[in-house]
């Protein structure tokens, strides 16, 4: 007894089974994770170096170039990014997909270990950390009113962070400009030198007096108690009297060589919220946490903090990427259930009976949810591809419904009582659903071999469908006739208006059709021919698409990194921004404005800073990329301000900045690589195919280098490191200690008042003492020079580099923009080459990808077809029909403007599984002729009539699943429209060819194949069944 016959004598069992696969599914539906792009654990691991007082060249030579040696042997390094600055170094090692991060770490920082002896002996030891590109901020959040900027900074690192860590799914919370709480001592260069001191003599009174030491133990009467010494300055007062040095007998308190006050470290960064300051804090997301949920629960521990925030307090959201994730899930949930209508009509449409709908319909529930729940267990989110997977399984999954249902009520017509009908109606119909259910899965089977983040992105999507057409395969030979045998309306008892009007248009289009095709196979060459030269027509529209990794969305939020000249005080660029922001906030476009000024070009950079825009409704403005064309023009016509646009769309595809377009110039001459790479950013730029052209190459900011005269300093007894400690704590400033206030520990820093250190000659009136104990200027000590100095040496894959990024020109695509770009580099001077890199190479290895999976796709799915059917012949038969799909979908890709990108591409391989459903239809009822003595034409005469309504159902079915996502509605309808454009341009026009060019391929093939057999002595046309195979067989 099979499963069928189960089910069919068992109907409680059967719909047990649906009830518990749908309860289940509800389930994993309320806890599935929500996320844009699936979970991607980016095998990415950064080793950072600290060298103080090394130049960039010295840290690439002694520290970088020892240690990326031997991070090469580590096994599964994809990509070695280096980069040497100032003293300090980082490595960014990126390894294979595939890589297990945490045993590739321990590797990792065994070799850097290994390499530590070969490394400077003044060097920090290296700190090696798993870096995910992928973990950003979700969402920024800030606090801002009519308070001090100290009790704003405490509120946002005391408090407002703290509650924030406690919402379940939150990650990290970082501070991205609260300053942090300092005691400041300002020191008087001119009262220091007239009480006869140095800042050496303060240095060593604050190490003196200011001290807090442990002091061992009292071990006594069985007990231990551990003693310290409290000598640390408990109040600002005490700390102000503390004395520095004797002077002609009185004593030098702190207070008066300088101003000590509570304050905060320097101010190298700014940040605004609609132009008002705000303290600002991202938040990062546990992996695997639904990030929807984890916004809203921000959002109310907010409303919470609120409430209890003092009056004026504003705590806002300022920038939340989670808000076009919500809109978009919900728009493909919309796009879902209008899918599950439009199926439900045709279905209607077609049956004419609402109970045979209802029946056909119960198979969406049972193999979505069925679906969600496996996926749930997989580990796998609901997001942009299982989504897409979801919602084209719609239509799908009622393909072998209509198949079993369809053939269970011929035999119902027939005569047939519910139950037989049911069991012989099924058992009819097993393999060729079969057969179409597994050629579907072949081609997503190889799916797993593709590499690379597609590879990730697609596995998910191939996963999700293969699920859904499996579940639906089992729902369609075990609950479909269950129902249909407790359920079905026999023959043409009960039959409505609209079901007898469904019949009787039926009957006419199978006699008209089956005209047409009984004249097709009397001259099945012609429509052969036919189909040929629509072929050689579709690949010149192939031919003129253009291509693009993913194309760009209007999620109503932007980011806009804007630089000042190299050299440019944080005033400066504050006064910049500030008219940037105000043109900004005048655009009715804009909804809200959170601006972070400094650190823009480094981690001690002032020159540069992040607009982070996010705009109103897209109904109710421009488009995103027209907004973003306004911004590039006004913008950069500010004299000293350069801005980039980035579209963050494109972000989340791989580990680098998300630019569609990225390359490097590299080469061992440092100097000829400036001027290779500022030739080809020059020119491209001039192009025309791009915009915001952007390097990460930067001239060195104006340094003043002090050179000491070693011979007169050895004769007054001046060391280097006097010379050096002064300037440090001086001009650079220093940490001195650590004050209590609060129940918190706050750094102590020194620094020369500002009005003190405003300019390089200020720098040579500073004095140290010499051995007589004198006091003399560093002037007479040294000598000064201000040079632009080297900022930092970046390096690609063990080779000096420079990348450059871009972002297409409107009116361009992606490739042609690559293009630009291979022939800019074939004009480069000697020694110097382009490699690409980011979305560029990985829009090159999808494209690859995708072709070696659709390739042996294909080759699996003839394997599966050649099993089924026993015969080496009919599955050719069968992938006739996949030309001319891709043929539809060109056709229809050309028609709408549609681009050729992954989503697209995604399109094309769903098309390949789901077009052949109809060739299978159409062959299996030919055999089963074959076998009752019909020859070649005569059988696909018979076949062609009869399995006209569910090859039209299940085609309709399947492109009415589509139509919404074409429509382009909605958020984030840019990726799924190029794919249900492919889908149904390739199903519209391969399954109007399919009822005419497989019927006449089979015939041609079998006359072939009985003129080949009279020539060699081998059998003509197809061999009889033996009596007891299984129907739909046939020999070879």
């Amino acid at each position: 007894m099979n499963i069928t016959e189960v089910c069919i004598k068992k109907p409680v069992f059967a719909w047990m089974l649906m009830a518990a696969t749908i309860t289940f599914g509800l389930v994993a539906a309320q806890r599935i994770g929500i996320s844009q792009f699936p979970d991607v654990d980016y095998p990415v691991i950064s080793i950072g170096v600290t060298w103080e007082g090394a130049s960039p060249e010295a840290v690439e030579s002694d520290v970088i170039e020892p240690l990326e040696e031997a991070v090469m042997q580590v096994e599964g390094v994809k990509s070695i990014t280096s980069s040497a600055r100032q003293s300090s170094g980082s490595i960014t090692v990126e390894l294979d997909l595939d890589r297990d991060v945490d045993l590739s770490l321990q590797d990792v920082q065994a070799k850097v270990s290994q390499a530590q002896r070969r490394l400077p002996e003044d060097i920090d030891p290296p700190v090696v950390s798993k870096s995910n590109p992928e973990d950003q901020p979700i969402m920024t959040v800030g606090v801002s009113g009519p308070f001090s900027p100290q009790y704003l900074s405490d509120f946002a690192r005391y408090q407002l962070k703290e509650m924030l860590q406690t919402v379940p799914g939150v990650g990290e919370v970082s501070i991205f400009s609260s300053l942090e709480r300092n005691v400041r001592i300002w020191v008087d260069a001119a009262k220091l030198d007239a009480r006869g001191l140095t800042v050496a003599d303060v240095l060593e009174a604050l190490r003196r007096e200011h001290v807090e030491l442990p002091a061992g133990r009292i071990e006594a009467e069985g007990r231990e108690i551990n003693v310290r010494v409290m000598g640390e300055a408990l109040e600002m007062e005490t700390l102000r009297h503390l004395v520095v040095r004797e002077a002609e007998g009185a004593p030098v308190y702190l207070s008066d060589v300088g101003l000590v006050e509570d304050g905060f470290e320097d101010e190298r960064r700014l940040s605004r919220v609609n132009g008002e300051p705000a303290q600002g804090l991202g938040i990062k997301k546990q992996r695997g946490a639904n990030a929807v949920a984890v916004a809203q629960g921000v959002r109310e521990k907010m409303a919470q903090i609120q409430r209890d925030a003092p009056e004026g307090l504003e705590v806002s959201v300022n920038f939340d990427s989670t808000q076009f994730i919500e809109e978009s899930v919900h728009e493909i949930e919309f796009e879902l259930l209008l899918a599950c209508i439009l199926t439900a009509l045709v279905c209607w449409a077609f049956l004419g009976s609402l109970s045979s709908t209802f029946n056909v319909i119960l198979a969406i529930p049972m193999s979505l949810l069925g679906t969600v729940a496996v996926i749930y267990f997989l580990g796998f989110t609901l997001n942009t591809f299982t989504l897409l997977g979801l919602s084209l399984a719609v239509g799908i999954v009622v393909d072998d419904a209509i198949m079993v249902m369809e053939n269970i009520f011929r035999h119902a017509e027939e005569g047939a009582d519910r139950v037989r009908a049911a069991r012989e109606g099924t058992h009819e119909i097993t393999f060729a659903a079969l057969a179409a259910t597994l050629a579907v899965v072949a081609i997503f089977l190889p799916v797993i071999f593709m590499k690379g983040i597609i590879g990730k992105f697609f596995l998910q999507f191939g996963v999700t469908l293969c699920v859904a057409v499996l579940l639906s395969y089992v729902e369609a030979i075990t609950l479909a006739p269950a129902r249909c045998a407790q359920l079905l309306k026999t023959g043409r008892e009960g039959r409505g208006r609209v079901g007898l009007a469904v019949d009787r248009a039926f009957e006419w289009l199978e006699r008209r059709y089956g005209g047409v095709l009984a004249r097709a196979l009397r001259h099945p060459w012609w429509v052969l021919g036919g189909a040929v030269v629509l072929l050689a027509v579709s690949g010149l529209a192939f031919k003129s698409l253009s291509s693009e990794f993913v194309p760009s969305q209007d999620q109503s939020r932007l980011m806009v990194r804007m630089q000042t000249p190299v050299g440019s005080t944080l005033a400066e660029t504050n006064r910049l921004f500030q008219k940037a922001e105000a043109f900004v906030l005048g655009r009715p476009e804009v909804a809200r404005l959170y601006a972070v000024v400094g650190g823009g070009g480094g981690v001690s950079s002032v020159n540069g800073g992040m607009l982070n825009i996010t705009l109103v409704p897209p109904d109710q403005r421009m488009s995103q990329a027209e907004f973003q064309q306004v911004l590039r023009k006004e913008l950069n016509s500010y004299p000293g301000l350069r801005a980039v646009v980035m579209d963050l769309s494109q972000s989340g595809f791989t580990a680098s900045r998300g630019f569609p377009v990225e390359f490097s110039v590299r080469g061992s001459d440092w100097e000829r690589l400036i001027e290779a790479s500022t030739q080809i950013r020059e020119k491209l730029q001039a192009s025309g195919k791009v915009v915001d052209v952007d390097s990460d190459y930067q001239i060195g900011m104006p340094e003043l280098r002090i050179t000491p005269d070693r011979a007169r300093a050895a004769d007054l007894g001046v060391s280097m490191e006097s010379v050096g400690s002064t300037l440090n704590s001086l001009v650079g400033g220093v940490r001195v200690g650590k004050y209590s206030t609060g129940g918190r520990r706050i750094d102590v820093r020194m620094r020369l008042l500002k009005d003190q250190r405003s300019r390089p000659e200020d720098v040579s009136l500073l004095k140290v003492r010499t051995g007589s104990g004198a006091l003399v200027p560093l002037s007479s000590l040294v000598t000064q020079e201000e040079r632009p100095a080297l900022q930092a040496i970046t390096r690609r894959d063990r080779e000096r580099a420079i990348s450059i990024f871009a972002n297409v020109a409107p009116g361009a695509t992606q490739q042609e923009a690559m293009d630009t770009v291979e022939r800019l580099a074939r004009e480069l001077p000697g020694g110097t080459r382009v490699v690409f890199g980011g979305s560029s190479v990985a829009f090159q290895e999808s494209i690859s990808s995708l072709l070696f999976a659709l390739v042996l796709g294909i080759l699996v799915a003839y394997m599966v077809l050649a099993s089924q059917f026993n015969s080496f012949l009919h599955p050719v038969t069968v992938l006739t029909i996949l030309p001319l799909s891709i043929a539809g979908a060109a056709f229809a890709m050309a028609a709408t403007g549609t681009t050729l990108n992954i989503f697209s591409m995604i399109g094309l391989l769903l098309l390949m599984g789901i077009v052949k459903k109809n060739s299978i239809i159409l062959v299996d009822y030919a055999l089963l002729q074959r076998e009752q003595g019909a020859d070649a034409t005569e059988a696909m005469l018979r076949a062609g009539p009869v399995r006209l309504r569910p090859i039209l159902m299940t085609t309709l079915a399947t492109m009415m699943a589509a139509v919404p996502a074409a429509l382009a509605l909605g958020a984030g309808s840019e990726t799924r429209a190029p794919m249900s454009v492919a889908v149904l341009g390739g199903l519209s026009l391969s399954t109007v060819l399919s009822l005419l060019v497989v019927p006449a391929f089979y015939v041609v093939a079998d006359r072939v194949k009985t003129r080949l057999g009279r020539r060699f002595g081998g059998s003509s046309g197809d061999a009889p069944v033996a009596e007891g195979d299984k129907p739909g067989l046939a020999g070879p």
